[in-house]
C-alpha cells in the first residue's frame, strides 16, 4: 500500500506532467547570464609544477571534437533570414527540410522534434493552430492529443477526416511547458507557415484560435468576435476564403462554447459544397 502522503506526490507530479510541466525551478531567481567568477588559483605543489604537462590531443581525421549549438542570430536576423529561406523554398519537402537545418528560433533547442504537417496537402481545407503541446512534439505531428482527438470529431460530423484536410501550426516547435509562443517567436516562423499556406494553396483556411487568426488575418479582436466570420486571405497567388473558430483545446475547457464551432464547422461544409 502507498502512504497517503507520497500517492498525493504522484497525483502532483502526474497532474503537472499532464499540464506540461517539464522543468524544475528553485524559489530563487538566478540570473544565467551573470559571468560567474572564477576560483582563486592555488599555487601547484612543486612536484606537480616540475611534472611535464600532458600532451593536447590534435584535431584530426580520426578525433572527434566536441558538439556545440550555437546561439540563435539576433530576432531581427532571424526573422530576415527566416524570410529568405521560406521564399526559396519550392515544394512542402523543400521548406520541411529548410525548417529542418533552420537555427533562428531558440524553440528548436528546448523541442524534441519538428512538428510540420498532417494530412492531406491536396486537400481544399488547411487548419493552423498556434504551437506543437507536449504529444505532439513527442509524435512529430499536429493535434495528436486531447484537443486532437476532439478536432477529428469536429470533422467528421461535417463528413471530413484528415486524409481531407491538411494541418499545421504558426510556430512548428513546442514551447517549454507549452507557454504561449512570444510574439518574437511567432514572427520568426510566421514566413514559414505563410509559404506553406502558399505551397499547399488550399481553398479556404480555418485559424483555430484568436493567435491564429490574429496572425494570419491581421485582425486585433479577439476569437469571440472574429469566430464564424468569413474573412480574405492572400497565399501570395490568390486570394482564398478564411475563417477563424475556437481551438478544440478551448472547447475542452470550455464545452458549452462547442455549439458555436459547430455553427462554424456548418459554414466550412456549406462553403465546400457550394
Amino acid at each position: 500500500m502507498v502512504p497517503a502522503g507520497d500517492k498525493a506526490v504522484h497525483e502532483l507530479l502526474d497532474f503537472y506532467l499532464e499540464a506540461g510541466v517539464d522543468a524544475l525551478l528553485g524559489e530563487e531567481p538566478v540570473d544565467r547570464f551573470a559571468a560567474e567568477e572564477a576560483p582563486a588559483a592555488r599555487p601547484l605543489s612543486p612536484s606537480i609544477a616540475a611534472a611535464p604537462s600532458p600532451a593536447l590531443p590534435q584535431r584530426g581525421a580520426g578525433s572527434a571534437s566536441p558538439a556545440y549549438v550555437a546561439a540563435p542570430p539576433p530576432p531581427d536576423a532571424a526573422a530576415m533570414e527566416a524570410r529568405q529561406a521560406a521564399k526559396s523554398a519550392t515544394s512542402l519537402e523543400e521548406l520541411r527540410a529548410i525548417l529542418e537545418t533552420f537555427g533562428g528560433c531558440a524553440l528548436k533547442a528546448t523541442a524534441t522534434q519538428l512538428v510540420f504537417a498532417d494530412g492531406n496537402p491536396q486537400s481544399r481545407v488547411m487548419l493552423v493552430g498556434e504551437a506543437p503541446g507536449r504529444d505532439e512534439d513527442i509524435e512529430g505531428l499536429p493535434f495528436v492529443g486531447r484537443s486532437g482527438k476532439l478536432l477529428d470529431r469536429m470533422l467528421s460530423a461535417i463528413g471530413l477526416d484528415r486524409t481531407q484536410v491538411y494541418i499545421a501550426n504558426i510556430v512548428p516547435w513546442r514551447p517549454p511547458g507549452n507557454r504561449t509562443p512570444t510574439p518574437q517567436e511567432s514572427q520568426i516562423c510566421l514566413p514559414f507557415v505563410l509559404r506553406q499556406i502558399e505551397l499547399a494553396n488550399p481553398d479556404i483556411l480555418v485559424c483555430l484560435g484568436g493567435p491564429s487568426a490574429q496572425t494570419l488575418l491581421g485582425t486585433k479582436d479577439g476569437i469571440t468576435k472574429t469566430r464564424g466570420r468569413w474573412f480574405t486571405f492572400n497565399t501570395g497567388t490568390r486570394d482564398i476564403r478564411a475563417m477563424p473558430t475556437f481551438h478544440p483545446a478551448f472547447l475542452l475547457r470550455s464545452p458549452l462554447q462547442k455549439r458555436f464551432a459547430w455553427r462554424d464547422f456548418l459554414a466550412i461544409k456549406k462553403a465546400l459544397a457550394g
